[in-house]
């Protein structure tokens, strides 16, 4: 595994995926684990072992002031109690910034990002950057930094959602990688530890989906491989809203482990498996996995709380 100090990856000539699979789980620690985080584990877990393949825990936190208190304490409790084991040891993306850095570095001397001065207060309520700062060649002191799109079709075929596009351009135009805060932007963070790690295969929830064509461009610019991507359904509340730390989704409950992981391999539509120790469990969902099974849409029927 690469250190804190390593040095990123040179840019070079994308590839296809690798024959071996790589999945993994990588939760943000902005709140507790609720009932749709156990969802997406399942399912990463079980599509990764179904197919031989590693199953990787990662911790994205580079959005520093937005982590709760204990969280990522709760998250590796979540994991002990259902009995999930990363392949390799866990990461934390904050302790990765001086990665991500030197990636931007290279995006700058590659002439693909620029500075941005523009405040949400200048940008008002429209959602696509007219890329106002893009010839203005400002200093990338303390300022943002954006990544430049083309006006070209991105698609990608989803292996649950089907076919997938978008013109960042124009549904989006050039986005940020860094804040004006230091922040890194989890697009960024994402995209490089996927590749650093090896990453051939993401399977995640519904509510990312649009964020897949930015991290494929993003990817593209650095040469990195292309992957695989599912998007789950979502599970909702009886508000009709997604399961969410914004939402106060409840916190997984560790001491009805066993009854929560029937209770999600069931809501992926799977074969129902005996109710034990959830190692046992999680063995027989492998054995039994089936994506063709799997509920269509972007979102689940049934109401979680």
């Amino acid at each position: 595994m690469l250190s804190n100090s390593s040095l990123a990856p040179p840019l070079k000539k994308g590839g296809k995926v690798a024959e071996h699979y790589a999945g993994r789980f990588a939760p943000s620690p902005t709140g507790p684990l609720h009932f749709g985080s156990l969802i997406t584990a399942v399912a990463s877990y079980c599509d990764a072992k179904a197919h031989q393949g590693q199953w990787i825990v990662r911790i994205e936190d580079t959005d520093i002031p937005r982590i709760y208190p204990n969280s990522e304490e709760h998250i590796l409790k979540c994991l002990d109690a259902f009995e999930f084991e990363s392949d390799v040891e866990i990461i934390y993306q904050r302790q990765r910034l001086d990665l991500y850095e030197s990636v931007l570095e290279q995006l700058k001397q590659n002439n693909l990002v620029y500075a941005c001065e523009c405040t949400r207060k200048m940008l008002g309520s429209n959602h696509i950057y007219a890329g106002t700062c893009r010839e203005k060649h400002l200093d990338f002191q303390n300022q943002a930094i954006r990544i430049k799109v083309s006006a070209q079709n991105i698609c990608f075929n989803d292996r649950l959602q089907g076919q997938h596009c978008s013109n960042l351009q124009h549904d989006l135009g050039d986005f940020v990688l860094k804040r004006r805060d230091g922040i890194i932007n989890y697009q960024l963070a994402v995209v490089v530890d996927d590749y650093l790690q090896g990453m051939t295969h993401v399977v995640r929830g519904a509510d990312l989906l649009d964020n897949t064509e930015r991290q494929i461009w993003l990817g593209q610019c650095l040469g990195y491989p292309k992957l695989e991507y599912m998007h789950l359904p979502l599970a909702m509340n009886d508000q009709g809203q997604k399961l969410s730390k914004q939402n106060l989704a409840h916190a997984i409950d560790t001491q009805h482990a066993p009854e929560l992981l029937l209770q999600a391999i069931t809501a992926l539509g799977q074969p129902p498996v005996d109710l034990d120790q959830p190692h046992q469990m999680l063995a027989q969902a492998v054995a039994q996995w089936d994506i063709q099974k799997i509920p269509k849409g972007t979102e689940l029927n049934a109401i979680f709380v």
